[in-house]
């Protein structure tokens, strides 16, 4: 009698109350605390909504911000699932990396099953909400990315190449924006375009991020994009950056806007190189400013989309 008794007590135990450690853990596990992984995501989708607003004059600016709101909502959703199955593949790896060894997981703040339950918690409202808030054509896309959540965490025990599977990942919303507003009139060409641009925007802070762990990642046996490049990360990133700003310019090209949008281009590209062309990768802290800095080149590149819209609507007496 005594084993139905201990799976009850298992069951009963995995469904109590959180405890005020639980929680947060919980909240650093979905590292509800830090927007980075939030931004990342959002940004591709805003400048596909902002590309599409450019394109239809009936759009107004209204629509506009009232869905670039409601997705900062959604990627931080998004991102918070990620970061928890991040760490639930990776607890083993996390323990033996100093960068992350105090993490929830490995320190002892939540057990793996807790966590597992938190995480399908987190996908049970996520798919809800987007059942909810997305249109078929939307919903079928985001659904590309949700398998690659679970295959990136493993990637670094077999592959030098993470950020690849994370671009495709973190991006997929330059492919959601237009057909958000847009659904019956979507120029996929130039939106995988944006797609791919984005993708080595992700291969540029990703790569340069990772060198922040390689001491232990090679103490441990895992594998980076960080390790393969080794000092020929700035010239690799340096490319990255280059056909990023080359790729989305085309695109906007493509899209018709003028020389706002090309003037906050070049502003970006110098923001990513300048630092770039100084960076020690041998120097951690170098790496996390680096890194730090993906909003603010986001922010750049978005006001133009939108500048440029608006100054292209105000020339043509198009109301905003």
């Amino acid at each position: 009698m005594s084993k139905p008794n201990t799976s009850l007590s298992s069951v009963v135990a995995l469904f109590a109350p959180p405890t005020a450690t639980e929680l947060r853990g919980c909240w650093e596990l979905g590292r509800l605390s830090n927007g980075m992984g939030c931004w990342v995501c959002w940004f591709p989708l805003a400048f596909s909504l902002a590309m599409a607003y450019h394109a239809h004059p009936d759009m107004s600016c209204i629509t506009l911000a009232s869905r670039l709101a409601l997705y900062i909502g959604l990627c931080s959703g998004v991102k918070s699932v990620i970061m928890t199955i991040d760490d639930i593949l990776d607890h083993d790896i996390d323990a033996r990396v100093e960068r992350t060894k105090n993490r929830a997981l490995p320190r002892g703040a939540i057990s793996r099953p807790r966590a597992w339950l938190w995480f399908a918690s987190q996908c049970a409202v996520g798919i809800w909400l987007a059942y909810t808030i997305l249109n078929p054509l939307t919903m079928f896309i985001s659904m590309w990315s949700w398998p690659i959540f679970v295959v990136y965490p493993t990637c670094k025990r077999w592959m030098d190449f993470a950020p690849v599977p994370l671009a495709f990942m973190f991006n997929i919303g330059a492919l959601m924006g237009w057909t958000d507003v847009r659904p019956e009139n979507v120029p996929w060409r130039m939106l995988a375009i944006v797609y791919a641009a984005t993708g080595l925007w992700t291969l540029t802070f990703e790569t340069v991020y990772q060198h922040q762990d390689k001491i232990d990642d090679v103490k441990i046996g895992a594998r980076s994009m960080a390790l393969f490049m080794g000092y020929h990360t700035r010239a690799f990133c340096s490319t990255t950056a280059m056909l990023f700003i080359g790729l989305l310019s085309y695109a906007a090209f493509l899209n018709g806007h003028g020389p706002v949008f090309f003037v906050a281009a070049l502003a970006a590209l110098v923001r990513l190189l300048v630092p770039l062309a100084r960076l020690d990768v041998d120097q951690p802290r170098q790496c996390l400013d680096f890194f730090l800095l993906t909003p603010n080149v986001g922010c750049i590149l978005l006001a133009g989309f939108v500048g440029d819209a608006m100054v292209q609507r105000w020339q043509a007496g198009i109301a905003l």
